[in-house]
């Protein structure tokens, strides 16, 4: 199984983004995936399997509560094929950048041209 084929179902993808905010235990994720996605805890339980086997996640024990944490190395894979459509956002974000910029930049002349029609009066 790749990257894409964990991360292609929506479950594993929010269990995912729960475990980027920090460790958390089995329960909390439960908790979480059962009232977004109306799926029985042993479906849980099965998601979170695949999501260790592939490595996307750990998990430790701590007395009868399993804490699960994300994984980093296997999103490398997804990051590398990503690379290659970077440019496209990129540019766009430079884009946005600039006319933010140009944004402030007016906002400052209105205020000081605000200021300095008050003092004229």
């Amino acid at each position: 199984m790749n990257a894409f084929d964990v991360l292609g179902d929506p479950v594993r993808r929010r269990i995912l983004e729960l475990l980027a905010d920090g460790e958390q235990t089995s329960g909390a994720i439960t908790d979480v995936v059962r009232a977004e996605f109306a799926v029985s805890q042993p479906a849980v339980s099965q998601h979170l399997r695949v999501l260790r086997e592939q490595g996307f996640a750990s998990v430790r024990a701590e007395g009868a509560r399993r804490f699960y944490a994300v994984e980093a190395g296997p999103l490398s894979e997804v990051d590398a094929w990503l690379d290659r459509f970077r440019r496209f956002w990129d540019q766009r974000l430079d884009a946005l950048e600039t006319e933010l910029a140009r944004g402030k930049r007016t906002t400052r002349r209105s205020a000081g041209d605000d200021v300095g029609a008050a003092e004229e009066a």
